[in-house]
């Protein structure tokens, strides 16, 4: 079974950074379309960024200019570089390989 492995998450003051981490397997990361989604409470889970086999990479409207979604194929990781984080990206954050396979989550929390 394919596994993915978030890490990175934690408490930040508004206005600070977080990198996020998912490690994949080299068969999925260098190969495979790759995402971040994140879920909130109450909230459905939305797609934060994508980043295509192609290195094509898209944002959702309310981090754009301050997320960056990237990847690593040596070392078979993507990150999640997150500035001047607001409360409002508070959730849980899951990266997917292939848009089906999914990693047990990371909390990330901003405090005002």
């Amino acid at each position: 079974q394919v596994q993915l492995v978030e890490s990175g998450g934690g408490l930040v003051q508004a206005g600070g950074s977080l990198r996020l981490s998912c490690a994949a397997p080299r068969s999925i990361s260098s190969d495979e379309d790759m995402a971040w989604y994140r879920q909130a409470p109450g909230k459905q889970r939305e797609l934060v960024a994508y980043i295509t086999r192609g290195g094509v990479t898209n944002y959702v409207d309310s981090v754009k200019g301050r997320v960056t979604i990237f990847r690593d194929n040596a070392k078979s990781t993507v990150y999640l570089q997150m500035n001047n984080l607001k409360p409002e990206d508070t959730a849980v954050y899951y990266c997917c390989a292939r848009w089906t396979i999914w990693g047990q989550g990371t909390q990330v929390t901003v405090s005002s």
